[in-house]
């Protein structure tokens, strides 16, 4: 169960930032950009998988990412906890662990034999469900997760995860309208700013990230055209 005694969210942002930098889950290359699954350069990427593998922070983070649902959803907001596949499985088993609620996860597609199944676990009728995924870019992917969530009849109003891109504007309104609340821990600009704090990357690397994070598709559109 989780402990009583949080640090506020400024300060969960900032340890948060400090601990996936710590890791080695944060890449920064100005120089040689790396490809996002949209085909799309970036001078930025995340491994939020990466987290599984250390304990310590590990725990800690999953402590933040429960008080920090709890805060802004609510104590009894929940009754299922559901992972997206694949990088929300074992953090949304950490969460469930936390709240004590059961845990399920949602297949990206049918898996195409048995019962075709995309809900993995138990999920009933009318239960109020949490989709705790590793990450977010635009929450486009979360969508999808959460209609195969309603299908079943069960509502989802809400996503969780650890790391938030938090530099496209339209990210939050459309999951909005699509009648979901997101809830974050950290975004690229805490990390960035964790980054500096610490002199993590030489101070060009830092600043052409920050171009990027200021004007990400005129940077991109920028590298592509170049």
């Amino acid at each position: 169960m989780i402990p009583s005694s949080f640090p506020d969210k400024t300060e969960i942002a900032r340890l948060s930032a400090r601990m996936l930098l710590e890791i080695g889950a944060v890449h920064f290359n100005a120089q040689t950009p790396f490809t996002l699954a949209s085909g799309l350069p970036s001078p930025t990427y995340i491994d939020c998988r990466k987290l599984i593998s250390y304990p310590r922070i590990r725990s800690v983070l999953m402590d933040f990412l429960a008080v920090t649902v709890l805060r802004e959803a609510g104590f009894e907001a929940f009754d299922n906890i559901a992972g997206g596949e694949t990088a929300g499985i074992p953090f949304a088993a950490l969460v469930a662990e936390r709240l004590a609620l059961p845990m399920t996860y949602v297949r990206k597609k049918p898996k195409g034999y048995g019962r075709n199944a995309r809900i993995e676990g138990v999920m009933g009728e009318g239960d109020r469900v949490l989709l705790v995924e590793d990450l977010t870019t635009d929450g486009g992917s979360k969508l999808s997760f959460v209609d195969a969530i309603r299908e079943t009849g069960a509502t989802c109003g809400n996503t969780a995860v650890i790391f938030y891109y938090g530099i496209f504007p339209d990210t939050e309104a459309k999951l909005g309208a699509h009648g979901v609340q997101l809830h974050h821990l950290c975004t690229w600009w805490d990390v960035l700013a964790e980054a500096r704090a610490q002199a993590t990357f030489d101070a060009a690397t830092l600043d052409e990230v920050e171009a990027f994070l200021n004007a990400p598709r005129a940077w991109q559109e920028a590298r592509q055209n170049g």
